[in-house]
């Protein structure tokens, strides 16, 4: 947590105590995005009060129901390291409204303690809070030893009952911390995975922020999401929360060069994707690649194309992101015969700049997951050098010497032809560059309209 931050929280003099993975991350000796404290003793009324003057405040709400406010400082320098807002809240607590297990609700009450609050957290490591004033240490539940030695563990036994996105969340800390659950947490996974269907789409993928930056993205930027994916599968959240991934599960490839069971061929890509540091669209990628390949009657990348689509929408991912994921599924089978400039100018044209070098991510990582030649790997990497190098060619309608209204005073008329035109053009230019002059391409444009 920034200092600036924590001077600013301590000047509102609200006895306030850092909570959840910015204490978590102060453990590990990491950097914190989170920006969230408990302020026992203080009403709603009392924190709109003390928050006010420092800026826009909103109210926090989960389920309909009012649980803390959200801050936009006004200072500048406070609205740059925490750009989501400092969110501020009344302790909260479980309580039953019935016999069932799923019989409860999350109040908040400003007359519990920050022990009362920790109680109600997911994870032990999420269990600790840290009072600005003094510096003590609040762990109830052993967060920091479960830290230090590696063990993802719920608070207690309702802890994905009371919020099955939980489920993801703790995958999500095997892969970026790489925790290893206890065996009453694998249990309790293993007994409430089915309702990990039942969380809202944006939570789980596209975000609440629409950014595409819910749990199972921030899973695959993790360190260890092939971890965490073979843990989601082992459990039944995987199928769960994806249905698609059901008919990859022990599928035999039957191939001397497709080693792997599908499902570990995909986690192997995954986890090949990740350890290149690869962006977040070429790992929704490598998830979904071949998701087509059971009963895709040799036509895998389409029907992978049509999974993923299906899947990225349900779980609402952004339509910008989404139409890259399928456009890279769609196009990841491409072969490595004959990588030169021509083949990456080519490439370049039909899929633009940023496809063209994501697929060339996602290639090297598909590798990853087979037994290939040597050669095949110099391949790829030889295509991402040929892209850098022949990315300054040009190979967009914008790069051409002429344009829409050069060709329509040669007697074009405006509409299909036009555009007919401009790309069988481009088309020439990209197969060579030499041609991109104003003199040639309108001497060719005249002979194209006879």
């Amino acid at each position: 947590m920034d200092p600036t931050i924590e001077d600013f929280v301590r000047g509102l003099h609200l006895d306030a105590y850092l909570v959840g993975g910015a204490v978590r991350d102060e453990l590990l000796g990491r950097e914190s995005k989170d920006a969230d404290f408990v302020v026992p003793g203080v009403d709603y009324e009392g924190l709109h009060a003390a928050l006010e003057p420092h800026g826009k405040v909103e109210e926090l709400e989960v389920g309909g129901r009012r649980v803390g406010a959200r801050l936009h400082p006004r200072d500048r320098k406070l609205r740059f390291l925490a750009p989501a807002g400092i969110e501020f809240a009344p302790p909260r607590a479980e309580r039953s409204t019935g016999p069932g297990r799923h019989d409860f609700e999350i109040v908040a009450d400003p007359a519990l303690s920050i022990e009362d609050d920790m109680g109600r957290r997911d994870f032990t490591v999420n269990a600790m809070a840290r009072r600005l004033e003094t510096g003590e240490m609040v762990d109830p539940f052993g967060g920091a030893a479960d830290l230090k030695n590696g063990v993802l563990r719920t608070v207690r036994p309702r802890s994905f009952a009371e919020d099955p996105l939980r489920l993801v969340r703790g995958l999500r800390l095997v892969s970026q911390l790489g925790l290893e659950p206890d065996a009453e947490t694998l249990l309790q996974m293993r007994d409430e995975a089915s309702s990990v269907a039942l969380v809202s789409g944006e939570r789980v993928g596209g975000g609440l922020g629409a950014d595409g930056m819910g749990e199972l993205s921030k899973l695959l930027l993790g360190a260890e999401p092939a971890r965490a994916l073979r843990l989601a599968r082992d459990t039944g959240v995987l199928v769960a929360l994806l249905p698609e991934f059901e008919p990859t599960i022990g599928f035999e490839q039957d191939s001397d060069r497709q080693h792997l069971p599908l499902d570990e061929h995909i986690f192997a890509v995954v986890q090949a994707a990740a350890d290149a540091g690869a962006p977040l669209a070429v790992r929704l990628g490598a998830l979904f690649h071949d998701l087509g390949k059971p009963r895709s009657n040799g036509k895998h990348p389409e029907r992978g194309a049509e999974l993923a689509g299906a899947a990225m929408r349900r779980l609402r991912y952004p339509t910008n992101l989404r139409t890259h994921v399928t456009r890279l599924v769609s196009a990841h089978a491409f072969p490595l015969d004959h990588v030169d400039e021509l083949f990456a100018r080519r490439m370049l044209r039909a899929h633009g700049d940023e496809l063209a070098f994501d697929l060339v991510a996602h290639k090297a990582a598909d590798l990853q997951g087979k037994r290939v030649q040597p050669s095949e790997l110099e391949a790829v990497s030889r295509l991402h050098d040929l892209l850098e190098q022949e990315r300054v060619q040009p190979h967009r309608l914008a790069d051409l010497a002429v344009d829409g209204s050069d060709l329509i005073a040669l007697g074009y008329s405006e509409g299909p032809e036009l555009g007919a035109a401009l790309n069988a053009l481009l088309d020439a230019v990209v197969d060579d560059p030499a041609l991109n002059t104003r003199d040639r391409l309108l001497d060719r444009a005249r002979t194209q309209l006879g």
